[in-house]
């Protein structure tokens, strides 16, 4: 039997454990890591490298800084704040909440986004007495969909444009992006407060009440309020500026030791903060992704969605087919690894039907960026699983209409702004 056979049963079966969650989803994801060593699908030495990977520290550190916003009351404070503006509905809070999120994202990594987020939101919502679990997976969604506005929001935008230029076509702008990434979102934000909130558990957590006995035990000081929220302010800002030689991960890890170096939490607080479910369950799904790329898997799921149909297609079937195949490969693959396997196989079939492969690329791009059905599709939903209380099926329910919605938009505006056959 091929690596790549033997790859995708694997996968198979990793799926089943995920929406089934007879195991412990970090488990499953660690499980999957190590099989693909016994296997031969990566090498031994590679099976935990997704521990050393640089989003998992990225993750560490933030959980942190956000957690030193919570035990000096800062969140609460600024959460407070925010609800005498916005009310306390949930969805004037997470119309809020994805507006500000994507907006950030456009620009900024999502993940770290979502990190630097989280904490407030968390505050938002134990001042407004909403479940946390009502507004962050929202918060995960607009990180996720603000990404797709400009060239630089998210890495398959960047491969999409990358692709193009190596193959002789003019890549696409910084701002092109945002003619479908505006819509989407937009969209993203209706779907989620006529539709998706009916789909998001409402779940309080012990977690998040043990926190609050423990602000109001420890009563910190205004002073460590302030460095808390300036901690936060100079990593966000570091992030921004992508300064030369200080990664993201830096910036979070060097925001983590100042908040203990200062007294806003202690060692043992920064220690317990870190949600090691999130921690294993990304780790743990990286070598899976390696693997699905090294054994050909997703070449071959690829190959076998072409050859479905069938000679020569329409450029609109083309583009309706890789959107959802790049789609369904990112729900469990990376997007930056969906969106390298799929660009080139677009400018292939583009080119073999004589049409412009723009459009293709879009869907294809956008599609990577599409994530929102499972928990380990992108970084932010994996980020707000552990705080969210939820279950991988919850991703399930409320991602899968994002999704549709997603791809209506696409399928209707892609070929308006970047036709098949310009000039005929």
């Amino acid at each position: 039997m091929a690596q790549s056979t033997k790859c995708l049963i694997l996968l198979a079966i990793i799926a089943i454990f995920f929406v089934t969650e007879i195991i412990p989803l970090a488990i499953t994801a660690t499980a999957g890591a190590v099989a693909c060593g016994l296997l031969g699908f990566i090498p031994a030495k590679q099976v935990f490298s997704g521990l050393s990977n640089s989003t998992v520290v990225l993750f560490a550190g933030m959980f942190i800084v956000g957690a030193a916003m919570f035990y000096t009351g800062l969140a609460q404070k600024v959460g407070e704040t925010v609800v005498r503006f916005t009310g306390t509905g949930e969805n004037s809070l997470m119309f809020g909440v994805m507006i500000v999120s994507a907006a950030l994202s456009s620009v900024l990594s999502n993940t770290g986004t979502c990190a630097c987020l989280m904490p407030v939101v968390l505050g938002i919502c134990s001042a407004a007495k909403v479940p946390a679990s009502r507004e962050l997976m929202p918060l995960a969604f607009g990180c996720g969909i603000g990404g797709i506005i400009t060239l630089v929001g998210t890495p398959p935008n960047i491969i999409a444009a990358g692709a193009l230029g190596a193959a002789g076509f003019e890549p696409f702008g910084f701002f092109e992006f945002s003619k479908i990434g505006i819509p989407l979102t937009l969209g993203a934000i209706a779907y989620m407060m006529l539709l998706g909130k009916h789909l998001i558990p409402k779940r309080e957590l012990d977690a998040d009440q043990e926190i609050e006995q423990e602000i109001e035990a420890n009563k910190t000081s205004s002073t460590k309020m302030v460095i808390s929220g300036v901690i936060l302010v100079v990593v966000i800002l570091i992030m921004a500026l992508g300064i030369k030689g200080v990664t993201l991960e830096m910036a979070a890890i060097l925001g983590a030791l100042v908040c203990v170096l200062t007294g806003c939490l202690t060692e043992k607080q920064a220690y317990a903060s870190i949600d090691w479910v999130t921690i294993f369950l990304f780790a743990g799904m990286m070598p899976v992704s390696t693997a699905m790329d090294k054994t050909g898997a997703g070449k071959v799921i690829a190959q076998w969605a072409v050859g479905l149909m069938g000679g020569s297609p329409s450029p609109m079937v083309v583009t309706v087919v890789l959107f959802i195949l790049s789609c369904g490969l990112t729900q469990f693959m990376s997007n930056t690894a969906s969106a390298a396997l799929l660009c080139p196989i677009g400018i292939a079939i583009s080119k073999q039907l004589g049409a412009s492969p723009h459009a293709v690329l879009m869907a294809i791009a956008v599609a990577a960026s599409c994530a929102f059905a499972t928990p380990v599709g992108t970084p932010p939903n994996t980020l707000v699983l552990g705080p969210g209380g939820y279950k991988f099926m919850d991703y399930v329910k409320a991602g899968t209409g994002l999704v549709i919605v997603s791809f209506i938009i696409s399928v209707i505006l892609i070929p308006m702004f970047w036709p098949f056959f310009p000039g005929k």
